[in-house]
């Protein structure tokens, strides 16, 4: 095979069908919670009560099928007098609360000494503010639950620590003309994601470039992708179309995502004259 490939799950009303290290955890924790509980003579519905939860919720994290929050620790180790056992599980839940496609994509960006990526449909994940992301989110049909977008946009944001990392990585973005005009999540969501591109734009190690939509040449007409060259290993592919992703790294498919990239950079702005670009459409706004 070229590479392996990833299916984000959908989520229910307030639950989630959890890959497998997530799984565990979650299982564990809720055999620990339902333990606790026993021992303090409460039923699910009066721990519920006690804490600021409903009898279902408690319920789903003893079954491990939902990701207990900090807070829901907190105080359900404080109510069945826990001692800090429950309270200790949030470091365990955070290392694999995000989903597995997120947290899989996370180690290859968090490996990588230069990345690029063309983004086609929006602003690409490291580049999105909270509630640009959030409004994408909102707007996947089958609809997301609150909970679920809410985890899925913590885990974007977790993705943008790349830009604090030293040595600090060589990065690159081509963004579609489309992207910056589009309006998701209304104008000023816009505006202000436009305005994250410029601070963005500035950092040293950062490169964004704009494919004009009045270009009669296109090399990206095949959707988005990006290409991972990590500090350790071979480099890699990514592509991703509706809520299906792949890792390339068959040498063949990477020539031809490499040759590809090299083109469409070319035929965009440069990166001065994108940003130029850019704060005239924020002034547009």
């Amino acid at each position: 095979m070229a590479g392996a490939e990833y299916e984000e799950a959908e989520s229910g009303a307030d639950e989630q069908d959890p890959d497998e290290g997530l799984s565990e955890v979650l299982e564990m924790v809720g055999r620990h919670l339902r333990r606790w509980r026993e021992r303090a003579g409460l039923t699910q519905a009066e721990l519920g009560s006690a804490i600021g939860y409903t009898e279902h919720q408690v319920s789903a994290v003893e079954r491990g099928r939902r990701i207990p929050k900090p807070v829901f620790l907190d105080k359900a180790d404080e109510v069945l007098g826990a001692q800090g056992m429950l309270a200790e599980f949030k470091e365990d839940v955070e290392k694999v609360r995000y989903p597995k496609k997120v947290r899989d994509l996370a180690r290859l960006e968090a490996d990588a000494a230069e990345l690029g990526a063309y983004a086609s449909h929006h602003i690409h994940g490291l580049l999105q503010t909270e509630e640009y992301a959030r409004a994408l989110y909102r707007m996947r049909r089958p609809m997301l639950d609150e909970e679920t977008i809410e985890q899925y946009v913590a885990a974007r944001m977790a993705r943008q620590s790349i830009y604090d990392r030293r040595p600090a990585p060589i990065l690159s973005f081509v963004q579609e003309e489309v992207t910056l005009r589009r309006p998701l999540g209304g104008k000023m969501v816009r505006r202000r994601q436009l305005e994250r591109l410029l601070v963005i734009g500035q950092l040293r190690n950062v490169e964004i470039q704009v494919m004009p939509t009045d270009r009669e040449d296109h090399a990206g007409l095949g959707g988005a992708f990006m290409l991972l060259d990590p500090h350790t290993g071979a480099k890699v592919g990514h592509i991703e179309v509706q809520r299906f992703s792949r890792v390339i790294s068959e040498r063949k498919e990477l020539r031809r995502l490499e040759a590809q990239y090299g083109i469409i950079r070319a035929q965009a702005l440069t990166p001065t004259e994108s940003l130029a670009f850019i704060e005239k459409v924020r002034g547009e706004t």
